[in-house]
């Protein structure tokens, strides 16, 4: 069955999943959809620490991709759930490195929104060889100023939501809201860890759409998700991501070469079409999509219409 002009394929199941211990404390949930002699595509979700979705399967053409998902280290049906320790984005680079050799697969087509567009960006850039084109969206490059953007920028359009994020911190600690929060998220208290980790991921998922989705921030509120999200994402950007200053942008002669769409939301807030257009700049080559009536989430109409695009027109031209 092929999409209809906005809609995503219908769900699937996987055919395969498995375990892949990587280290004497991390253990990764993956998956595998579609075709098994299929085109291979991988996607990385977005956080980090948000985990999969089963509506991740969906922006593919089952009978012509083989459809390769996974949760990254602390995060979804992964283990230990939030676990910030030996977690890092080369250690996620060699991740995936283990599951492509693990599946027996030489090259695939790498998509990615949000943070997945941050890893599909260093990963692609480790190895080149490994990919045969990128689909970005909501792209953010993990830079300070992107950083300061999420912590205190987003209240200039979600005051009321931000006004949450920062009503547990005492006035005293407010300057700097990422070590404060980084304080609670990490301390040895697990009730105010999941405390700080709920507010932390309700905060963004109250900003993630065009138009409001409480269902969404209720999600995001859940403790499984919360504590992916909170913790890892502190975490990530405490160390601005284990990259050198502008990384992404400065090697992406590594990857120019290969098929890539940037996909952006006009009014993303959580990730600024500014990130967008400094890596389009950088890298002409790559098809830019602006979605005028959307914001940061991949599931709004015309966000999740571009994705399908996409992933059909490398089907059928083996292009972006």
């Amino acid at each position: 069955m092929n999409p209809g002009p906005s809609d995503v394929f219908p769900p699937i199941e996987p055919y395969r999943s498995g375990l892949l211990p990587v280290d004497d404390l991390h253990t990764l949930y993956w998956e595998e959809c579609g075709n098994p002699q299929g085109v291979p595509v991988l996607f990385l979700h977005g956080g980090p620490g948000a985990g999969l979705s089963p509506r991740h399967r969906q922006f593919f053409d089952p009978a012509y991709y083989r459809i390769v998902l996974f949760d990254q280290r602390g995060a979804g049906k992964s283990t230990p759930l939030g676990e910030c320790r030996n977690n890092t984005t080369q250690l996620l680079i060699e991740d995936i490195e283990r599951l492509r050799h693990l599946l027996g697969i030489a090259q695939w087509l790498v998509f990615g929104g949000s943070w997945g567009s941050t890893l599909a960006l260093a990963y692609g850039e480790a190895h080149p060889q490994c990919c045969t084109g990128f689909v970005l969206r909501g792209i953010f490059l993990c830079t300070r100023p992107e950083i300061d953007w999420f912590m205190n920028g987003m209240q200039w359009f979600f005051p009321q939501e931000h006004a949450r994020f920062v009503a547990p911190i005492p006035e005293a600690e407010r300057a700097d809201l990422l070590q404060a929060y980084c304080r609670r998220l990490f301390s040895d208290d697990a009730a105010e860890n999941l405390l700080a980790a709920r507010t932390w991921s309700r905060y963004e998922g109250s900003c993630l759409h065009l138009l409001p989705h409480p269902d969404v921030a209720d999600e995001f509120g859940s403790d499984a998700l919360a504590l992916g999200v909170g913790r890892l994402e502190a975490h990530y950007f405490r160390h601005e991501a284990f990259l050198t200053d502008d990384q992404l942008i400065r090697h992406v002669d590594r990857i120019r070469h290969l098929p890539a769409v940037i996909i952006q939301g006009r009014y993303d807030m959580v990730c600024p079409p500014r990130s967008a257009w400094r890596l389009h700049q950088a890298w002409p080559q790559a098809s830019f999509r602006m979605i005028d009536d959307a914001g940061h989430a991949a599931f709004e109409p015309g966000t999740a219409r571009a994705l399908v695009a996409a992933t059909e027109q490398f089907k059928r031209q083996g292009t972006l």
